[in-house]
């Protein structure tokens, strides 16, 4: 069943031609991504389908199924700031969540009778389904409770609001922008999972290539403008665009061939201008100008003369951290060695990002000792670090920091052909950064990071909002990396091709060294629930890796046991006071009594079950 076509579409930015008469066709439970480079039109496209942006072209239409379900998930969430998250959530008036928005406009009001009417409507549609779906979307994206303001919320946090907001409604149809930005590796997988529903229709634009591969059936690709179609996976899309360049090059050497015999005719053309020959002369300039543009970029090479680290780099010696009452490290060891590549992970808010600042001496510890080697120079790249100068050209801004990166053998990569390395060509150079999209953006800080050339990189976040040909070029770059390599990352596949291990932020201070890459790790728990990876603490007598010993107790059995008869009994009162509201008699302040009860519930079960799943571990 056809949910929505578009026809002869175009859209420009300034002198710019985005996309040009372009057609889309997106049937029931088809699970679409969009690929393009930075700058290519991506997300206008999206906001033209969303309805967001209007349309450009002669004969343009956009049609869509009569009483289609749809949500749109913007790049960059848009919030009113005095609303609170439940606010937020039910902002509309779709039919889906007006029964769960009557009953809290009404107990806002403390309206007894719109409170009565409100309970009926939502026993009516079964709309306690839906609230409970909410409460499960604030907990699997880890926000606050409802009356958290959202003025108070991080960006990150919002990106997630935005995600629970566009599921809560259960829609048919959904459009998101860059979903995955801002998620931690376990949200990924639970939207991965959601995503695969087949009653659900997606389109959506991603850069997360494993996310690509588990959800999408389809993807199209806008290249130049037009728009390519590839049935499959990922992986299928691969495949069958290089099929498709290698048609081109075909079609290109036999235009080149043709173009060169075009041209010895030109330069001995006869001063006698006939109608055939002005055809031919019109016939070279067409061949020459189907040869513009750039070439998609081949292997790159990089040989560069890197400063030698020595055999100190960086050493933490049981170090400490804390914020008031969170626990960033306890105790934690471990000797920075030549060519260790390390991922780190943990959930939103473990202290990622703290950790790093501690490597380079941002924060300062509580307890312990950091040693930095002498021969150290720092690469960071920082997620929120984005500060360029809005009226500089692109070149200028690398040209400021340095003209070239010293190759071997003396050479030297000047600030233009790295440029061009990274996709910027050289016209695009002259561009001012206003211009560039927010992934070009994200680009070029990273290259004012590598014309310093650094020996000892640190990436917080790095493939926010890159396309996949500047992540494959970024990739290239840091498997030739001589130096250490620290990278916080969701972007799985990223991880998987760059890490050799990984520490594991659990929380509470505690990190465990996993000697593989995040799939790697993954496979293991699910293999081995019994057994844990490494754990660095200040038991530690070496930083080499020893094989955890831990067992449970007859003090933490006990503890285990009682959790589960806890959770039991807590399960039973929370289906109790759900069973309460059916009551029409209910005052308001009982309404309220239950509610907050529920609530209460809800956080002790998720904290218990977190804790009693520790214990199973290490049963």
């Amino acid at each position: 069943m056809n949910l929505l076509s578009l026809e002869n579409v175009s859209r420009s930015y300034g002198e710019k031609v985005l996309f040009d008469k372009i057609n889309l066709l997106v049937n029931q439970g088809d699970k679409i991504a969009i690929v393009a480079r930075n700058g290519s039109g991506k997300s206008s496209l999206l906001r033209v389908i969303a309805g967001v942006d209007a349309m450009e072209g002669e004969n343009a239409k956009l049609w869509i199924t009569k009483d289609l379900k749809t949500s749109y998930l913007p790049q960059e969430p848009d919030f009113a700031p005095h609303q609170n998250i439940l606010e937020a959530l039910l902002e509309g008036d779709e039919a889906h969540i007006a029964p769960l928005k009557a009953l809290h406009d009404a107990q806002r009001n403390n309206d007894a009778k719109k409170i009565e009417e409100a309970l009926s409507i939502m026993d009516e549609n079964k709309a306690w389904e839906l609230e409970a779906f909410i409460k499960e979307l604030l907990g699997k994206f880890n926000l606050p409770d409802y009356d958290f303001q959202v003025s108070a919320l991080s960006g990150g946090q919002k990106k997630r609001l935005s995600i629970a907001k566009v599921l809560c409604g259960k829609p048919d149809f959904v459009i998101l922008d860059e979903p995955t930005n801002h998620l931690d590796l376990d949200m990924i997988e639970w939207l991965e999972k959601y995503l695969e529903s087949p009653q659900l229709t997606l389109l959506m634009v991603t850069h997360d290539r494993y996310f690509l591969n588990r959800v999408c059936n389809q993807i199209l690709e806008l290249d130049k403008g037009v728009l390519y179609k590839y049935m499959g996976d990922y992986e299928d899309f691969l495949e069958k665009k290089a099929m498709r360049m290698q048609n081109e090059e075909i079609v290109r050497d036999k235009t080149e061939k043709l173009l060169r015999k075009e041209l010895e005719w030109v330069r001995r053309m006869p001063k006698a201008r006939t109608t055939k020959a002005k055809s031919r002369v019109d016939n070279f300039y067409n061949l020459k100008e189907s040869l513009q543009g750039p070439k998609d970029p081949g292997e790159i090479e990089f040989d560069i003369d890197h400063t030698r680290l020595g055999t100190k780099i960086l050493e933490l010696h049981h170090v400490c951290k804390s914020f008031g009452d969170k626990k960033i490290l306890d105790a934690f060891s471990y000797k920075f060695k030549a060519g260790d590549r390390i991922g780190i992970i943990g959930r939103n808010g473990v202290g990622k990002t703290s950790l790093i600042k501690l490597f380079t001496g941002q924060l300062k510890t509580d307890q312990g000792k950091i040693i930095i080697g002498e021969t150290v120079l720092f690469g960071h790249y920082e997620q929120d670090g984005l500060q360029i100068t809005e009226d500089k050209r692109v070149i200028d801004v690398i040209r400021d920091i340095a003209d070239y990166i010293p190759l071997k053998k003396g050479h030297k990569l000047s600030a233009e052909t790295l440029l061009e390395r990274f996709l910027f060509t050289r016209a695009h150079q002259q561009v001012y950064v206003s211009q560039l999209s927010g992934g070009e953006r994200r680009r070029l800080f990273l290259l004012t990071i590598l014309i310093k050339n650094p020996n000892f990189l640190i990436l917080d976040e790095p493939t926010n909002d890159l396309d996949l040909i500047t992540l494959n070029v970024l990739e290239e770059f840091l498997m030739h990396f001589p130096g250490v390599i620290v990278i916080v990352s969701h972007d799985r596949y990223f991880m998987d091709k760059l890490v050799n291990h990984v520490f594991v932020m659990e929380g509470d201070g505690i990190i465990k060294d996993y000697p593989g890459n995040y799939s790697e790790y993954r496979d293991y728990i699910k293999q081995n629930p019994v057994k844990k990876p490494t754990e660095i603490s200040e038991k530690n007598t070496a930083i080499e890796k020893p094989k955890s010993t831990n067992k449970l107790g007859y003090k933490e059995k006990r503890e285990m046991d009682k959790l589960e008869q806890n959770i039991a009994k807590l399960n039973q009162e929370r289906d109790t006071l759900v069973e309460k509201f059916a009551d029409t008699n209910l005052s308001n302040d009982q309404i309220t009594t239950i509610n907050k009860r529920l609530g209460e519930i809800q956080k002790i079960v998720e904290e218990s079950e977190l804790k009693w799943m520790e214990y199973a571990e290490q049963s």
